[in-house]
Order: C-alpha cells, then structure tokens, then sequence
C-alpha cells in the first residue's frame, strides 16, 4: 500500500465528515486497512449499539514504557455556519489548511498515524501507540471504554500525549468537568390560580439562583495554590439554555435545561455535584407536596477527572525535552488526558494549532503549526530509537 504523507493522510482523516451525532466507522474502516498495509494490525473498541468505533494500534517492541498519541475522531457540526469552502475538503490559502477538524484535531492525527507507520518501518527500542477514541466532543464519553480495551490488550505505555490543541506548548493541567440534564415536570393550572399548579419555570429558576449562590459562594473563598494557576481561578457552574412554558398565562408543565461544571484539579467534583443533587432532591420534594405529579429529573450527560500536574511526571518530562521548552500551562476545558491519568497513564496536552480555531466556521490548522507538528513527531521518532 502507498506510503501517505501527513498531508495526504489529513486530506483523507478531513474527507470523513464524523460529526459526533452520526458515526464515524467510515473513518476507522478506512484508517484499519491504511495501517493493516503497512504491517501495524490495529485492535477496535465498539459502543453499545456499534455504530462507531475507537481504534488503538502499537508498533516496536511487545513490551511497557512507551508513548501513547492520543487524538479523537470525532468533530463539532457544521450545521447553521457560513464556510468559504466545503468544510469536507482541505483547502490551502493564506498559509492556513482550512476545513472541519484540520484544527481539532484530525491534524495531530495526521501525524500520529504517520508517526505510527514510521516507528513500524524503521524500528524503534521503545514502542509507539495510537489511540483514536469517538465521543470526545459530547463529553469525553468514548475515551474510558477504549483506554480499558487498550490495557487489556496492549503493554501499558508510560506516557500518554494528547494532541489537543495548545500551539504545541505543554498543557500539564485543566479543569475536571460534569453536566446534568435537568427536567423540572409542573403542572399547568391558569395563572391566576398560580397556587394550586406547579410553574415549572419559576421552580427551575429556585435551582438556577442555587447554581449562582454557589458561584458566589466559591469566588468568595480564598484561591488556592492549585486554582490559581486557571483563568478563571476557580470552579464554576453554568446554565447555558433553558426551554418551557406553552404561554404566559399557564403555569409551565415543563422546563428544561442543562447545567455544566468546570472542577479545578484536587477537588472533590462528587462532592459538588452531591450538593446539587441534594438541592434538586429537596426542591422535587416541595414540588411533590403541592402536585404528586410535579418533580425534579435529573440526568448526567457527562463526567471528565481534571488532569493533575505531576511532579517530574514520565510525559511532561518526555514533551520538555522533545519541543525543549521548560514553560507549562492549564487550561479550564477539559481533555481526555484526566482520563488517561486517571486509568494509569502519565499524561500531558500537546498539540499544534490554536483552541481559538476549535469548532469555528472555516476552522483552520497555521501550515507552519503543522510542519511544526510533524518536527515534534520526527524528533519523537529519534528519542524512541
């Protein structure tokens, strides 16, 4: 099979449109067989219902202590964006490659891949892996079932690079991160009976000036050693969106939103999200005394573990000597590098490109941002040999 060149292969891993609501195993079948020709047998990992698919694969020696690259197969949609060109098909101009994913970040699979297939043709003494998950932009849900498949089947790597985009600067901490669906049911009577039904809009807000008095409640609090490295330095709760009602003059049966929460690394995110169980729980019971069909659901759509700085960790020191750059970052969005951290790994975020390009309209990867990628993999490749 032909030889890709990292450009070739990013035109390629482009052209599959993963968006995350759809499947991605066009993608994997294509990538299995690409590795498969070059010798590298390559190990699938099935969701539930098996309409996508993670993939991992190793190269060099059967043995633990290698280097794990790390990247998601999956994108943000299009949907409702004004692209220059088609989203699908890598356009050069401007020293920029533009399309959906060139950024975030199908270009450091690109170079993974490449890197793979070049630890497997010219030997290395320390082994190389890839690993490719789905579901990482609905909430890092695909990353923790791979990661086990992997430990099941592959010796366990030391290190673990996750090529989000940081302009290839080491990233050694972010925040942890959890959401919950919430439902508030009322019950709908006319307005001017407003004490015999259930608004479920007005109910939803108590648990909303909850979420902002704990907001309150925590920039009130001292910054810690550990928060004061983010920006903000500090955990935060979120409600973006919220939907209900059917007119003014009815109490609203139903209403609906989402709340997120961005932990700062060392604290207990279980016990955040058991205070705001327990206030929903208290609040469905009030609901339940006026209207037994009234209540509060709750449903968790998503749960990332910060990623800890490590002290002379195993993939900060192997990314410091690889780019020879001292500097450290965090970042307050989460990545799939808590997860690996979590199952075992040491792990670190580096990757080319810029997270302010992430999920825009004409999403961009810098040309010289991805030469500079392919450098970090050349240079890689020799300290692995």
């Amino acid at each position: 099979m032909q030889e890709l060149t990292p450009r070739q292969l990013l035109d390629q891993l482009v052209s599959f449109p993963t968006v995350s609501r759809g499947s991605n195993l066009d993608l994997i079948d294509w990538l299995e067989a690409y590795l498969a020709g070059h010798g590298i047998a390559a190990h699938r990992h099935w969701n539930e219902d098996r309409s996508k698919a993670a993939l991992f694969a190793h190269a060099g020696p059967w043995q633990p202590g290698g280097v794990v690259l790390s990247g998601h197969s999956d994108v943000v949609p299009v949907d409702g964006q004004a692209w220059s060109s088609d989203p699908w098909v890598v356009v050069e101009r401007d020293e920029r490659l533009y399309g959906r994913g060139t950024c975030d970040m199908k270009g450091y699979v690109a170079l993974s891949v490449w890197a793979l297939v070049q630890a497997h043709k010219r030997g290395v003494t320390r082994p190389l892996q890839l690993a490719l998950s789905y579901d990482e932009e609905v909430g890092c849900t695909g990353a923790p079932p791979m990661i086990a498949a992997m430990q099941a089947v592959l010796p366990q790597a030391s290190a673990a690079v996750i090529g989000e985009p940081s302009r290839l600067k080491l990233i050694n901490g972010h925040k942890g991160g959890t959401g919950y669906h919430v439902h508030v049911k009322g019950f709908e009577v006319h307005s001017s009976l407003l004490p015999y039904g259930v608004s479920a809009i007005m109910e939803g807000a108590r648990l909303i000036g909850w979420i902002n008095a704990k907001n309150a409640e925590i920039q009130a609090r001292p910054i810690t050693p550990a928060a004061a490295a983010f920006y903000p330095p500090f955990t935060t709760l979120h409600v973006g969106m919220i939907e209900g009602g059917t007119a003014h003059n009815i109490t609203a049966a139903d209403c609906r939103f989402a709340v997120e929460m961005r932990v700062v690394p060392g604290e207990d995110i279980a016990a955040l999200e058991a205070e705001f169980v327990a206030e929903a729980e208290r609040l469905s019971a009030s609901l339940r005394a006026v209207r037994p069909e009234a209540g509060v659901h709750l449903s968790r759509f998503f749960g990332v573990p910060g990623l800890k700085p490590e002290i002379e960790g195993a993939a900060e020191t192997l990314v410091r000597r690889l780019t020879g750059d001292n500097a450290v970052g965090v970042v307050s969005y989460g990545t799939e590098a808590g997860q690996f951290q979590e199952a075992g790994y040491s792990a670190v975020v580096c990757g080319p490109g810029d997270i302010a390009q992430a999920h825009q309209p004409d999403e961009y990867l810098e040309v010289a941002e991805f030469e500079a990628g392919l450098r970090f993999m050349q240079v890689l490749l020799e300290d692995l040999a």
